[in-house]
């Protein structure tokens, strides 16, 4: 009995110092899904533009005048009878068909949260082949709900989505007229 007590007596003396730690992590949540929530939080985005536009116009235009002057009298007498008639017509047709398609993954960053508790993301990819870079940008307004449990969205869920793609390199450059061509068109 002595032994157990003074066993005991140690074990109070010398737990004071030690600290216990539990096994258990108050701060992970085992069954929920770590939803984006916070600025700083990265969200997936799932890039699939698709854009089809055509517009056609037809013009048509006619105008006709007609001005008549007769013989000058008195100290006009040197003016002649004089007319003229004037006839424009002009016509035209015109189209523009323009196809567009993007799919790219992009990272984004919550860069703001809503007093509503929508997020603001924005993101960047730069995609680099051979001479030419491609670069992806993507800002808009998510909520949270719709970010699937791998942490992606699909772009058609980004509200208020501005999705630019720019390319800078070789074939940039030659598609871009010269400056006499720009100067030129903004002339004529």
């Amino acid at each position: 009995m002595r032994k157990i007590f003074f066993a005991l007596v140690l074990c109070v003396i010398f737990s004071h110092d030690s600290l216990a730690a539990s096994l258990w992590n108050d701060r992970a949540n085992w069954i929920g899904d770590a939803r984006p929530s916070r600025v700083g939080d990265i969200v997936t985005v799932l890039v699939s533009e698709k854009t089809d536009a055509k517009d056609e116009a037809t013009m048509e235009a006619t105008k006709t005048s007609n001005s008549n002057v007769s013989n000058g009298t008195g100290i006009l007498k040197f003016i002649r009878s004089l007319g003229l008639t004037t006839n424009n017509t002009s016509a035209g047709d015109g189209s523009v068909e323009r196809k567009h398609h993007a799919t790219a993954t992009v990272a984004c960053l919550v860069t703001e949260v809503l007093p509503n508790g929508n997020l603001v993301i924005e993101g960047t990819r730069d995609i680099r082949t051979s001479e030419e870079i491609l670069q992806f940008q993507l800002l808009g307004v998510i909520r949270p709900q719709d970010v699937n449990s791998d942490n992606q969205i699909k772009s058609e869920l980004v509200a208020n989505a501005e999705i630019a793609v720019k390319g800078r390199g070789i074939i940039s450059r030659t598609q871009k007229p010269g400056i006499i061509s720009q100067i030129l068109m903004a002339v004529f």
